[in-house]
């Protein structure tokens, strides 16, 4: 994987990939993701960086640059199934504070810095002079609205947030 034109997984568009970034191997019936230190910002799996190899599990998230993937086993059940788009309320339907909490919550994507992580209730309390547990309840509303609620709880902020960077309910000109 890399951004250059030749590779089996091009992310020509994101200019934070290097030519050559990671590798994705089979072997004996496995998938593994491969990062020697080939790439200069790293590849992260479900958040935390690679250093070396891991083994895939189908849903992983990969992110490499500013690209998510999201790692489909093909000998899994769900790869024979088609989910449908989870219906969201249109962004319009959020409150204020729902947004606000929601636009701090995508804040540290908005730097240059990849590994960065979407901000932590505290962070999101003290930049909106809000109380945590008050922070908690917006949070728990906008997995919902969402549709994330289902995830186990270290993937929900995480996805939660590009599906608001996604979407364009949050837009990236928001997050200076």
């Amino acid at each position: 994987m890399g951004r250059s034109g030749t590779a089996d997984v091009s992310l020509a568009w994101d200019t934070r990939v290097s030519s050559l970034h990671a590798e994705l191997r089979h072997i004996g019936g496995h998938w593994l993701v491969i990062d020697d230190g080939l790439s200069r910002n790293g590849t992260y799996l479900n958040g935390t960086r690679v250093a070396g190899r891991r083994r895939l599990q189908d849903g992983d998230e990969l992110e490499i640059g500013t690209t998510v993937l999201v790692f489909r086993d093909p000998a899994s059940p769900s790869a024979t199934r088609t989910e449908s788009t989870p219906q969201m309320q249109p962004p319009g339907s959020l409150t204020e504070a729902q947004r606000r909490v929601l636009v701090a919550l995508c804040q540290p994507l908005g730097a240059a810095d990849p590994a960065l992580r979407p901000a932590t209730n505290r962070e999101i309390a003290e930049g909106l002079h809000l109380s945590v547990p008050a922070v908690k309840g917006h949070l728990r509303a906008l997995f919902r609205i969402f549709d994330v609620d289902g995830f186990p709880q270290n993937e929900k902020r995480l996805r939660l947030a590009h599906l608001a960077l996604s979407t364009g309910t949050v837009a990236r000109s928001e997050l200076a």
